[in-house]
Parts: structure tokens; sequence; C-alpha cells
């Protein structure tokens, strides 16, 4: 598929946003983060923000953007519109939890419920964001529970990155959040690792399908009449194509941004380095996950291939 840039900041952009709705509540409700007021802000706000920069950026790949409110009327069969209603009704949870983070300096007694519903609400959200990849079946490489896994691991990784370093700011030693960073990231290098795993399979076993379809021993696809003289629109939203080498290549930089990194920076560095040092380190750190988990998006969606290609003569 076309890597389009409008789907990418959506992705990465509002994961992040919603990883912090749900990821601060549960940390505010056990006492790992402070219900100090001006953390609070420094960490709802940029969280909707994400969230909403990334629901305007998924305007942009539209046709006609104007229209997009009418997604929302095809609730019973449109996972794209469950995930725009869920995505609307995240903000009045969240704007409770904030109000009582933010305002009453609080997250216990009945106002607990609020960051509940806030977690709650924004998991709902990644996950319907990653069903609407998850049920295309004529995309063999997103139709996979893996895609889920995915969307949910990097989600809620890229979300506590961004509060361990807006934390650190504010004086609070990383070291509270070692050990979720640690199954975060162990999570997220076997999902990911294992959905690569699954692709190359997928490519191989569709190569010798095709191959066995026409009887050719290595297994090449060859059109009598091609059904175009010239690339169309179907080519290039769904017939794109990146080198396995490149791919490689992309993905080896990607494991070092996405995974090592946040090890070393979140995991490793809280137990041998004091504050501020950490603070200091945590900036550039979370920088280089968020350009891991844009590499990572760019391979999602340019390395998964539409099965009408093989119509057009791919192999």
């Amino acid at each position: 598929m076309h890597p389009a840039a409008s789907v990418i900041l959506f992705t990465t952009a509002s994961g992040a946003g919603y990883g912090v709705l749900v990821l601060s509540p549960i940390l505010l409700a056990f006492g790992i983060l402070p219900a100090d007021r001006w953390l609070g802000v420094a960490l709802l706000a940029p969280a909707l923000c994400l969230v909403t920069a990334g629901l305007l950026a998924s305007t942009f790949h539209l046709g006609h953007p104007e229209r997009a409110w009418r997604a929302l009327s095809q609730w019973r069969s449109s996972w794209l519109s469950r995930e725009g209603i869920m995505a609307i009704v995240t903000y009045g949870p969240a704007a409770a939890f904030g109000y009582a983070w933010i305002g009453l300096e609080t997250a216990s007694g009945g106002w607990a419920w609020t960051g509940i519903a806030t977690a709650t609400a924004a998991a709902a959200t990644l996950f319907t964001t990653a069903m609407i990849y998850r049920s295309l079946k004529p995309i063999p490489a997103w139709a996979t529970d893996w895609t889920i896994a995915g969307y949910l691991i990097l989600g809620l990784l890229t979300g506590l990155i961004v509060i361990t370093t807006v934390s650190s700011s504010f004086g609070f030693h990383p070291v509270r959040f070692q050990w979720l960073a640690l199954a975060l990231v162990v999570c997220a290098a076997i999902v990911k690792n294992a959905y690569w795993s699954r692709l190359a399979g997928t490519c191989r076993e569709t190569e010798a399908m095709s191959g066995a379809a026409v009887g050719s021993d290595d297994g090449a696809i060859t059109s009598i009449e091609w059904p175009h003289t010239e690339e169309n629109y179907v080519l290039k939203e769904m017939g794109f194509r990146v080198a396995r080498k490149h791919a490689d290549r992309l993905r080896r930089a990607t494991r070092n941004l996405l995974f090592v990194a946040p090890a070393i920076v979140f995991v490793v560095m809280p137990s041998l380095l004091p504050m501020p040092y950490l603070a200091w380190i945590a900036w550039p750190g979370a920088a280089l996950v968020l350009v891991g988990v844009v590499l990572e998006r760019w391979l999602f969606f340019a390395e998964a291939r539409h099965v009408v290609t093989l119509y057009y003569g791919a192999s």
C-alpha cells in the first residue's frame, strides 16, 4: 500500500496520545504518578493535542475531507466509523479525568471512575483503529491478530515514553517506570518480530500458490494482455513496492530505534544515572523512539500488498 504521510501521522500521533490516556489513569491510581496539577497539564494537554492532530490528519487522505462526518453513520458495518465514534466519545471522560487531576488534584473516590472510563475508551479507540486494517482480508499482511497486538503495544510503549520523559522534566525519577518500560519493550519486540516473520511466510506462500496456478517452474506470473498501458490509481495506492534490501535495512533501523534505544535509555539508564542527567537524555531518547515508530508505520503500509496487484502481473 502507498504509505501516505497523513495516515502515518494519524496512526503515530494518535497512538502516542491514546497511550498516555490509557496509562496515566492507571499509574495515577497506583501512586506511581503523583496527583500534581502541573504534571497533569503537561501530560494531558499534549495527549489530547496528539489525538486531535491525528484525527485531523486522517481526513487529509480523503478525497473530500469535508464529508468525513458522514463516515460516522456507518458504525454498524465499518470499523472506520466505529473508530471515529470512539475517538469522539473519549473526549468526555478525558475531560472529566483532567478536571479531577488538574482542578482537584485527586484521582481517588468517585473521581477514580473517570480515570477508568478514560483508559477504557482510549484502549477501545486503539483497538478499533487496529481493526480497520485487521479486517481487510484482501491484504494478507494485515489480516492477522498481530496487527491488533502491534497497534496496542506500540501505542502503550510510545505513551509510556511520553509520560516518562515529561515526568523526568518535573524532577520525578524514571526508575518508577522502569519495569513497565521493560515489559512493554520486550512485548513490542516479540509482537513486531512475529508480525514480520508471518509477513515473510505469507509472501512466500502467495508466490508458491501463484506459480502453481500457472504451472510455472520458477513461479513467475505473466499476462497475455495488461489491464492498462500506464500506471493507474489502483497501482499507485495498492501496488507500492519497496526493495527487499531497503526493507531489511529499515527493519534493522526500526529495531534499534524502537527496541534497543528505549531499553537503554528508559530501562538500563535509570539504574545507573541520577537526576538531572536522566532528564537530559530522556528527550533525545524519546525522539529516537518517535523516529523508530514512524519507520515501523511506514514499513507497515509499504510492505502490505493488495491481492488485486496479482491481476496486474505482480508476483
